[in-house]
């Protein structure tokens, strides 16, 4: 049993479609240079995002088991280097927490950026962000992740905010 609550845990994960501020700053913009990313699981008190809406970290994002079994929340933030490629790198830090509905709890780690499609900055719509680095961007990165309890996951996440092409994952 304990196999298969860790297998539907990772499905989920694998399907998670989280609310997401990524931000970037570019070591050498003009030459095609990495790029340093910082990625949150957002809040928006008010739930809508808009002109005036605040954005701050600390958020959760949940999905569920395809087969309508448990739900996974997560909480997180973390940072990494995006080789100018879009391939992996292993210089990414951060996690968070998760819990299952069905239960279960713990702690979650970054190990390594698999992969990162930077799908541009966004539109400025007004809002206002606690999150001071860089330039709010849209993209999609794919990140290696250790649980506490040992296994291994993926944690796909996305942000396609102002200004994304159609497409990009969220």
């Amino acid at each position: 049993m304990r196999r298969n609550r860790r297998s539907l845990l990772l499905g989920a994960v694998l399907a998670l479609a989280a609310a997401l501020m990524l931000l970037t700053t570019f070591a050498s913009a003009s030459s095609g240079g990495a790029q340093h990313v910082r990625w949150d699981i957002i809040s928006i008190p008010g739930g809508t995002p808009g002109p005036g809406a605040h954005v701050n970290p600390g958020g959760h994002a949940s999905a569920s088991a395809a087969n309508g079994g448990d739900t996974i929340t997560l909480m997180g933030s973390g940072t990494f280097v995006a080789p100018a490629s879009g391939g992996g790198s292993g210089a990414a830090t951060g996690g968070g927490t998760w819990s299952a509905s069905g239960g279960g709890n713990g702690t979650y780690t970054v190990t390594a950026l698999v992969s990162w499609e930077n799908a541009g900055a966004q539109t400025d719509i007004g809002l206002i962000s606690s999150i001071d680095e860089g330039t709010a961007t849209n993209g999609t990165a794919v990140l290696a992740i250790a649980f506490s309890d040992g296994s291994q996951g993926v944690l796909t996440v996305g942000c396609h905010g102002p200004g994304a092409p159609a497409g990009i994952f969220e």
